[in-house]
């Protein structure tokens, strides 16, 4: 180990991630700053910089838009070159960007924006540009990303931001005389110009806000300094700033203290079972021996009908088939994020990874559809196939579709355009449906699976059940406590998509999602094994439902968020959140129930070939 330490310490110090390599640039180059889309929690409606209804400095022909990669589009980043003149260690004071003329028409829809608090995104060498903030708990001071568009003050009028002091630090390379830039801060103020005043001064304090009159056009001179500052942070640590999560030991008693119950009730629903079953099984066997025939108690008396194919099982065989393929991309996905290959400055990482890994594993979806649906015994192999590669993908992106005809008429940047839509489409039938075809072909090459015990040709009558074993009660206590393990993680990841905040605890993420499986594993087989002793043998749909309820809990969590957290007032946006917040759950449904029932079918099979049957 102490070998290999110092080299893990060599390889890390001279590794870096592609596309996050660091940019040296010598004194007076030129530091290119990027403009991104405004955006605002409150209305999760993104717009283009560009955008005509916002009158900025008119797009020059270097202003070009930047390559993104498809998940940065697909959440609405619309990355331009911007026509502002950055020279390192070269500082600059009051120099005008352009002037502007906003009419009284769009001054309307701006002072709406301002009132909304939408903010600037810039983006100068990977870092975004945030303003200074205190965390009014602890006192600490981090950066928030972005910086306002305008303020509404006292006086309940809008003043919109022309004036933008740029603060850059820069870690001086001693060895090769060279600048790295490790922190972005913005101080953007809203000042209107004296045209009596010669030399005007943008930075000077006390000076009257500029107010867009919505009844005549108002002329709009845009400012912006620029001040380089050394600093002692290094390149590999300048995101820590930006990284900052509010309230961190509650983030982590809360954690640790959910990861502690969870636990704890598997560990004990485990050994329950273990010490019932082994009791089961033993006393099930030693019957056998005994010259009194005695009759089938418990849940080897419904041994003749536990594995008799149960009603829509296409459709059961097409979730548990999705279910696998998004087993897998979560899995692997935060593997790679673990490792720090998805880090926050390589822009859209995560979404595209996600997306790519769903698209490679339609094989997997194939092989395990195929493989459940060749069992149950069905014969429409064809349909089969079809539906797995098409039902569950069809309705993500149905809902996508249609979320993307009211982000166009909303004139939003999040909205896709026709390129991106028909990149979409031909990964979709191209690449994931192929790849599913393949899947199924060696899905149904494979041998049927086998049961360890015979099915009766008529099925037996099931007896009444008790309140708390019906469907629906039973059901929804069991999506209780897989819900349980990560509603805390939620309310943090919520916080990232709505509040456009980065979430970089891929680790906290990781133990969620190992506590998740256990516990979705846990309550299945618990809820199982009730019901077989209970002689109801009907355990197949409900093995996934019971698990899969934690999407229902899910769903009226962001209910509670969207009624507790936003501030969203426009139906356009309502209709965004809640249609995400329905294919977020959708997803989870069908991730959780494919954990549950696979533990389970495993768990029957082993219970059920353990014992003795004529």
């Amino acid at each position: 180990m102490k070998l290999v330490a110092p080299l893990l310490i060599a390889v890390t110090t001279s590794f870096y991630l592609p596309g996050v390599a660091p940019i040296d640039y010598d004194k007076g180059a030129s530091v290119p700053l990027f403009v991104n889309a405004l955006s605002s929690s409150n209305t999760i409606l993104p717009y283009d910089f560009y955008n005509k209804e916002f009158h900025f400095c008119a797009k020059e022909a270097n202003s070009t838009a930047v390559s993104e990669s498809l998940g940065s589009i697909l959440f609405g980043d619309r990355l331009y070159h911007s026509s502002l003149q950055l020279n390192m260690k070269e500082p600059l004071t009051c120099q005008k960007w352009c002037d502007s003329v906003v009419p009284a028409d769009d001054a309307k829809l701006l002072n709406e924006r301002i009132s909304l608090e939408y903010q600037h995104n810039w983006v100068i060498d990977g870092l975004p540009a945030a303003r200074q903030t205190q965390d009014p708990n602890s006192g600490t001071v981090f950066y928030s990303i972005g910086f306002e568009f305008g303020k509404v003050k006292l006086d309940d009028k809008a003043y919109i931001n022309n004036v933008f002091d740029i603060k850059i630090m820069v870690h001086h390379q001693k060895k090769n005389d060279k600048y790295r830039v490790v922190g972005v801060l913005i101080i953007p103020s809203s000042v209107a110009p004296n045209e009596d005043v010669v030399d005007f001064d943008c930075r000077a304090p006390n000076q009257p806000g500029l107010h867009l009159s919505e009844e005549r056009e108002t002329k709009v001179p845009y400012y912006y300094s620029v001040t380089w500052e050394d600093s002692e942070t290094s390149w590999g640590t300048r995101w820590d700033n930006y990284l900052y999560v509010f309230d961190a030991k509650i983030h982590w008693f809360s954690l640790i203290n959910s990861i502690v119950i969870v636990l704890f009730l598997t560990g004990m629903v485990a050994m329950i079972l273990l010490r019932a079953l082994h009791k089961d099984i033993s006393r099930y066997n030693q019957l056998e021996t005994q010259e009194d025939i005695q009759e089938d108690f418990g849940w080897k008396l419904v041994h003749g009908d536990v594995f008799r194919p149960p009603n829509k099982f296409m459709l059961l065989s097409v979730f548990v088939g999705t279910g696998a393929q998004l087993f897998l991309m979560t899995g692997i996905t935060l593997f790679f994020a673990v490792l720090g290959f998805l880090s926050p400055s390589s822009r859209g990482s995560l979404s595209t990874v996600m997306l790519l890994f769903f698209v490679f594993f339609g094989s997997i979806a194939g092989y395990f559809s195929a493989r459940m649906y060749k069992m149950f015994g069905g014969e429409k192999w064809k349909r089969n196939v079809l539906v797995t590669a098409t039902f569950i993908p069809g309705i993500v992106f149905g809902v996508f579709f249609l979320l993307n005809f009211f982000l166009i008429g909303a004139n939003s940047s999040g909205a896709v355009g026709f390129s991106t839509m028909i990149a979409l489409v031909s990964m979709w039938f191209l690449v994931s449906l192929p790849l599913c075809f393949v899947g199924a072909y060696f899905g149904f090459k494979r041998e049927r699976i086998e049961h360890p015990v015979r099915t009766n040709q008529i099925p037996r009558q099931i007896p009444e059940q008790a309140f708390y074993l019906k469907p629906l009660p039973s059901i929804l206590m069991g999506g209780i406590l897989p819900f349980g393990a990560v509603f805390i993680e939620l309310f943090f990841i919520m916080n990232s998509i709505w509040n456009h905040r980065i979430y970089y605890v891929f680790g906290f993420l990781f133990l969620v999602f190992s506590v998740l499986i256990l516990t979705c594993s846990g309550v299945t087989i618990l809820m199982c094994y009730f019901h077989l002793c209970a002689e109801d043998y009907r355990w197949w749909w409900r093995a996934f439902l019971t698990s899969g309820s934690a999407a229902f809990y899910i769903f009226l969590y962001g209910i509670m968020y969207y009624a507790t957290r936003l501030k969203i007032t426009t139906f356009t946006s309502t209709l965004l959140y809640f249609g995400w917040t329905f294919v977020i759950s959708l997803l989870f449904f069908i991730l959780t129930g494919t954990i549950g029932f696979a533990t389970c079918f495993f768990f029957v099979r082993k219970i059920y070939g353990s014992i003795k049957i004529d």
